[in-house]
């Protein structure tokens, strides 16, 4: 095994992040994707564009005004601290908090497109058989979208182990605590050590290479079954 052990602190803290991340964005994202795809309000393109940002905004920018944020003069900083607590900047929540919103639209976008493929008529045939607003969520607008879910877990998952930009400028570089494999990569490069930076990096291509072959599959298995 070429890992050494702060290679590995820096896997298990990534994977933690990257499962964390991607539950929140779940219970987040899953009612706001709902209402999203089914809202007729005129300026929902408004709210669909904050959500976007991520994907089109440099890292280091997002990341920069998060680690305003969160330090000890940026709002949140300042209600921790009036709070008893600590500000958030250079801790793993700062990471949390960061990669939920930097990997939002990975999440979001997926499920919101399921939702919309649904559509009303199944929703409405429910109704009439009075089933309740959240029956028809659960019992069929949920099942029909599970190739979303799919697509949404596995898209935000890869997307967050890969994070650098935002990562580093939240978490800054604390072996055990803030830094991620993508750091610990960069670590190994400046120090010329390449074999180790070679098993890293050979790790998160192989998974990222199986994580959107899953993609893939769900999505053809799904427009398979289309009439």
């Amino acid at each position: 095994m070429m890992l050494s052990e702060p290679d590995l602190t820096a896997l298990a803290i990534t994977l933690k992040m990257a499962l964390l991340t991607t539950l929140i964005l779940l219970l987040l994202g899953t009612p706001l994707a709902w209402w999203l795809a089914r809202t007729r309000w005129r300026f929902k393109f408004l709210l669909e564009a904050v959500i976007a940002l991520p994907l089109v905004l440099p890292p280091t920018v997002l990341g920069f005004y998060l680690l305003i944020a969160l330090g000890p003069h940026g709002p949140v900083g300042e209600l921790m601290e009036s709070l008893g607590g600590r500000p958030l900047a250079f801790t793993f929540t700062g990471l949390v908090i960061g990669s939920v919103i930097y990997s939002m639209p990975f999440v979001i976008q997926p499920l919101q497109s399921a939702f919309a493929a649904v559509g009303r008529r199944p929703l409405e045939v429910a109704a009439t058989l009075r089933a309740s607003p959240l029956d028809r969520f659960f019992t069929i607008a949920v099942p029909l979208a599970r190739h979303g879910f799919l697509t949404a877990v596995v898209l935000g998952f890869a997307h967050t182990v890969g994070e650098f930009g935002v990562v580093l400028m939240i978490g800054g570089n604390i072996p055990g605590e803030t830094q991620v494999v993508s750091i610990a990569i960069y670590d190994h490069v400046e120090g010329l050590d390449y074999t180790h930076a070679h098993w890293l990096s050979g790790g998160l291509l192989l998974a990222s290479f199986l994580m959107l072959m899953v993609v893939y599959a769900i999505n053809r298995r799904f427009r398979s079954f289309q009439p």
